[in-house]
């Protein structure tokens, strides 16, 4: 019988020090219950790099080499900033079942993607089967053509087969299934991620490749695993969907682009189709007069600006006290809006349950979104609908003023060019009816008819 080739340790999880026998404390981070069974390696098995690295001058750095590869999926080269950059790597999260296998397929696919062709694609997965993965592309009717497929788990022979291939692009499907015996047996720990992606990306940094890694989620929506994992990598993906067909990509971190730009798509039978004619899509349409407790505002998504409707509905409180329910719109900024609305102006909340939607299941976070918010809320709160064709936008003080916001002249361009004609705003131009305060918005706004 040959030797052994390594021998079993025990590491903490928490801060690495590893020692031959279990304790219940770490001596070194003094946290309990930390250390988990892990394999000390005898042989080479790990990824060899430079070990030693001499300083460079500034100047002589080029930067020719870090092209950019164009998917040709027009809504992902957006959100990403231009196409995927080599030598990055990529991280993205959602939730089972959203689509980031299909979005990953289609991209390795040459019949989707520019950069795919003439060259290899690898595709890691460790939680589907091939057949599972060639049948999804078989009902997607994508090509399959320099794809090279590994379903593997062990970290070792990814590294491997990547060695021998030389991929342009290696998907990981998903990272916590990979593991390593140099940190244990048990794939999502937290050692096992920090160990397995460095492997990874510093693979893609020595090799002009870039790297895709999905991620599970909590069911608080956040990526699952250590918060070094999302600085590690370069580009930080979000994969959300309301409650229809439509998913939304969003960078949450982004080293080579802007973090404000939104991808839009539709699942369909044929997978993820970039929406194209986005800017009436988060608006109901009605044929009907606008009911109470809607108001629509213009807000920016990257170097895009689209036309959203919110909603709110206020009723009298099932308790004592008052509640807030709000999924996409901050709860906090809700209720800040509603507490200037009675202080300011006289009408009463804190004895109401309010709820407030955004049409489309798009998340919100712009401070000029305050304005519509506020008319919204007194609208469901007095049962007055807001006057057809009107737009407010503006960011609302602690005092009930308002203030002027960001790219105006933009946010009236796609009003007007939806037929908004009644734009409430506290920028002087034209096309607006100037406002400043509070009193003096809600005051215009419903003294108007609304018929």
């Amino acid at each position: 019988m040959n030797k052994k080739e390594s021998n079993i340790i025990f590491k903490c999880s928490n801060c690495g020090f590893s020692q031959p026998r279990w304790l219940g404390r770490c001596p070194q981070c003094n946290e309990w219950n930390t250390f988990e069974e892990a394999r000390e390696q005898k042989g080479n098995a790990k990824l060899k790099v430079n070990d030693k690295q001499e300083p460079i001058s500034f100047n002589s750095i080029s930067i020719e080499n870090n092209q950019r590869y164009i998917t040709g999926i027009s809504e992902f080269d957006r959100m990403i900033g231009g196409g995927i950059e080599n030598k990055s790597a990529t991280l993205i999260g959602g939730e089972p079942g959203i689509g980031k296998s299909t979005l990953l397929l289609q991209l390795a696919s040459p019949s989707m993607t520019h950069f795919a062709k003439g060259h290899t694609i690898l595709y890691i997965t460790g939680e589907e089967s091939a057949a599972q993965i060639k049948e999804r592309a078989t009902r997607l009717n994508l090509e399959t053509d320099g794809i090279q497929l590994l379903c593997t788990t062990k970290i070792e022979n990814a590294i491997d087969v990547m060695n021998e291939l030389k991929p342009i692009l290696v998907i990981i499907d998903s990272i916590q299934t990979m593991y390593s015996y140099d940190t244990g047996l048990i794939p999502g720990t937290i050692n096992q991620l920090k160990y397995c992606s460095n492997e990874l990306i510093l693979w893609a940094k020595e090799h002009n490749s870039a790297i895709i890694m999905t991620a599970h989620v909590t069911k608080e929506g956040y990526i699952e695993g250590p918060k070094s994992l999302e600085h590690m990598v370069d580009t930080v993906i979000s994969f959300e969907r309301n409650n229809e067909d439509l998913r939304f990509l969003h960078s949450q971190k982004n080293r080579f682009g802007s973090v404000d730009e939104l991808g839009i798509f539709s699942m369909t039978d044929k997978g993820l189709i970039p929406v194209i004619d986005q800017t009436s899509l988060f608006i109901t349409k009605r044929t009907e007069d606008l009911p109470p407790g809607v108001s629509y505002t213009p807000v920016f998504e990257g170097s895009r600006v689209f036309i959203v409707e919110i909603q709110a509905l206020t009723i009298p409180a099932k308790a004592s006290i008052s509640r807030v329910y709000s999924e996409k719109i901050d709860n906090a900024r809700v209720n800040r809006i509603a507490a200037v609305l009675e202080k300011r102006c006289g009408i009463r909340f804190s004895d109401q349950d309010i709820y407030v939607n955004v049409a489309g299941g798009i998340k919100l976070t712009e401070s000029s979104i305050d304005a519509a918010i506020a008319t919204a809320l007194y609208s469901a709160r007095t049962d007055i609908p807001l006057p057809p064709k009107t737009i407010i936008f503006g960011e609302l003080s602690l005092a009930g003023e308002i203030r002027s916001v960001n790219k105006v002249k933009q946010r009236i361009n796609a009003s007007l060019g939806l037929g908004f004609t009644n734009i409430i705003a506290a920028d002087e131009d034209k096309d607006i009816i100037y406002k400043t305060d509070l009193k003096q918005l809600i005051k215009y706004t419903f003294s108007q008819k609304s018929h």
